[in-house]
């Protein structure tokens, strides 16, 4: 009797021993899909990755486009903004040793700097080429235009009649004299500007302009686009030279200011009858020492969108580089125009000489 109790007591233990060895085992089955789904998520994250980006833009809508570039890639975009010559600056200082993949920043006389220093290297991509037509792009493509805007004049609505001042020459007109608003030589737009009347007038022409705009400027530059706006209606001058997106940001600004000084403002585009406005960019170029050249690539692929181009134009009131994107409501009210005929390298290509033109006709 005590021999088959004995034998009931042992088979018992065997079967609850058989059975903790048994869920042992579907724990550690569980745990095993656990650890390979937690190693696939980490290769993911790894291939997915992070790209550097060196930028001299400071809008809010870019940090909105970073954001939603990181949600729909996975790829993390660390953002480095600063000016945009210090910029450059870092990245010739930093050489190969860079963490820098991308350089944004405006104006193509920057970028041509950039590419001239060999900061830049070329990109083959059939998007970009797609998205972006060839006069916004470097032969070469070591850069593509991100958005553009154009150099208007603003004038007072009140004291100046528009159909007295349709071109950049009329601005010399003694009709003007001490009453034009322009930034200081040093300023990269007007440095593109002088360029532009460089490749399509010559530099004897160009030089001949510049001192015409010295000699009726209302005082010695100084500040911004926005500045030169808010002047004209502090009555300091009657014609300012600035960008498009300026009185845009301007005319939905939060400051009352500037909404007011806006206001006042009429939009003329300089010379439809002869050579058109003047156009520049805010453009990108993936970077000579780039660690991670394919998710920097697709960066700038995904800013050449639709959607991205459509939130670059209706947040920031630049006009879209890609041609299948209209530009905000506000820039079409202003009307279409006739855009310079320059390709945008011959910009970067004349900087030096502009300069050398603003310093001898005393633009300071």
């Amino acid at each position: 009797m005590k021999s088959k109790l004995f034998i009931g007591f042992i088979a018992m233990i065997s079967i609850i021993i058989l059975g903790a060895c048994g869920g042992a085992s579907e724990e550690d089955t569980d745990t095993s899909e656990s650890d390979t789904t937690s190693e696939e998520q980490v290769t993911q994250d790894k291939e997915q990755g992070e790209i550097n980006l060196y930028t001299g833009r400071h809008y809010d809508t870019d940090d909105q486009l970073y954001e939603e570039f990181t949600k729909e890639t996975g790829i993390k975009v660390n953002v480095i903004k600063g000016k945009d010559d210090e910029l450059i600056a870092r990245l010739e200082r930093e050489g190969e040793a860079s963490e820098a993949d991308l350089f944004i920043t405006a104006d193509a006389g920057r970028l041509h700097r950039a590419k001239s220093k060999d900061l830049l290297q070329s990109v083959d991509s059939d998007i970009l080429a797609e998205n972006i037509p060839e006069k916004y792009r470097d032969d070469d493509n070591t850069w593509f235009g991100l958005t553009k805007r154009a150099r208007i004049i603003a004038y007072d609505k009140d004291r100046v009649r528009p159909e007295d001042i349709q071109s950049y020459e009329d601005l010399t007109k003694e009709a003007f004299k001490g009453k034009v608003l322009i930034r200081s030589s040093e300023n990269v737009y007007n440095q593109s500007l002088v360029a532009s009347f460089i490749v399509e007038n010559g530099e004897e022409e160009a030089k001949k302009w510049a001192q015409g705009i010295v000699n009726n400027m209302a005082r010695e530059p100084k500040g911004g686009d926005r500045d030169q706006a808010i002047a004209i209606v502090a009555g300091e001058g009657d014609v300012a030279v600035m960008n498009t997106y300026y009185l845009g940001l301007m005319l939905n600004s939060e400051e009352e200011e500037q909404v007011k000084a806006a206001e006042q403002l009429g939009v003329i585009f300089p010379n439809q009858d002869t050579t058109g406005t003047h156009v520049n960019i805010s453009g990108i170029g993936l970077t000579a020492s780039s660690k991670n050249k394919d998710n920097a690539i697709k960066f700038m692929e995904f800013l050449t969108t639709e959607d991205a181009q459509k939130l670059f134009s209706g947040a920031n009131y630049e006009y879209p580089v890609n041609p299948s994107v209209e530009p905000a409501d506000l820039l079409k009210s202003w009307g279409e125009f006739k855009e310079q005929d320059v390709e945008l390298t011959e910009l970067g290509e004349n900087n030096e000489q502009a300069i050398k033109i603003m310093n001898e006709v005393g633009w300071k």
